[in-house]
């Protein structure tokens, strides 16, 4: 048992010897269409799962690194000490989008101006601008009995905090509708590490208040009729519910949720005509 616990404290002691010395190195990265790293770099994974050794690193690591090991297991902070297994890189000083699945470039939307996606199984989201991803980071989408629906959608009306339509208790910060007449949208919320919402998009709070400034509202006259369309947001695929996280396939193959750029080309090239024309109502 202490050999066992050793092959996993031992990784995760070096990282924080690491983290504590590069301190000084590490920045924020913001992306943009300009700044865009085109290369993906080479990373590798591993599991840790005794749980009072995680509250333990927890407590000890750099907030960078726990920002990024958070993301990774698609939880908050506080959520990651109830887990008795968490995904952790060898590496935790590379930007957010070096761990996310999706193509830094898609040649297939550079005429679109902005769009969005989100993928269930991955429980990500990415922005891409002209083909070119600007931001990406986790999300918890809908639960097994109310789940997101799929398919292509714009975003429409904006509110910085509203009230959920489920439960009028629950208050949602950073709300952006994509579908009105359901009540489905993105928003900051809880992230307990897997899809627990009731049909929404849940976001980490600086991922949700990022693409409620950069998405686009709809224009309206009246109640429905819709002069200029939002943003374009394709959700797409599905969670294997009841199997173990996916993310946590990483350990084993660092490729486990890649997506390529003619994946996605596959999963948006249908949409493309009713975006372009949507597009279109803009100009």
């Amino acid at each position: 048992m202490l050999k066992k616990l050793l092959v996993f404290l031992i990784p995760v002691a070096l990282i924080l010897f690491s983290c504590t010395n590069n301190k000084q190195d590490k920045k924020a990265v913001v992306v943009t269409p300009e700044t865009r790293v085109e290369k993906r770099v080479s990373l590798s994974y591993h599991l840790f799962f005794p749980k009072d050794s995680i509250k333990k690193m927890l407590k000890a690591t750099d907030s960078m690194d726990l920002t990024i090991i958070s993301a990774l297991n698609r939880a908050d902070k506080n959520a990651l000490v109830n887990f008795d297994t968490i995904i952790i890189p060898a590496d935790t000083k590379l930007s957010t989008e070096q761990y996310f699945p999706f193509p830094f470039v898609a040649a297939f939307l550079k005429d679109v101006n902005k769009i969005l996606f989100f993928s269930y199984p991955a429980q990500a989201f990415a922005a891409y601008e002209h083909g070119r991803l600007v931001y990406t980071g986790p999300t918890s989408m809908g639960r097994k009995t109310d789940p997101t629906p799929t398919g292509l959608f714009y975003t429409n009306w904006k509110a910085e905090k509203s009230t959920s339509t489920f439960n009028d208790e629950w208050d949602l910060k950073w709300n952006f509708n994509i579908e009105n007449k359901l009540g489905v949208g993105f928003h900051e919320y809880t992230m307990p590490g897997y899809p627990a919402s009731h049909s929404c998009l849940r976001l980490k709070e600086k991922d949700a208040m990022y693409l409620y400034n950069w998405a686009d509202q709809w224009k309206i006259e009246g109640t429905d009729n819709i002069l200029v369309h939002g943003t374009p947001v394709i959700v797409f695929g599905s969670y294997p519910f009841g199997s173990s996280r996916p993310w946590l396939a990483l350990a084993q193959n660092p490729d486990a949720l890649f997506i390529s750029e003619s994946d996605l080309e596959n999963i948006g090239k249908q949409y493309l005509p009713d975006i372009m024309e949507k597009q279109s109502e803009k100009k």
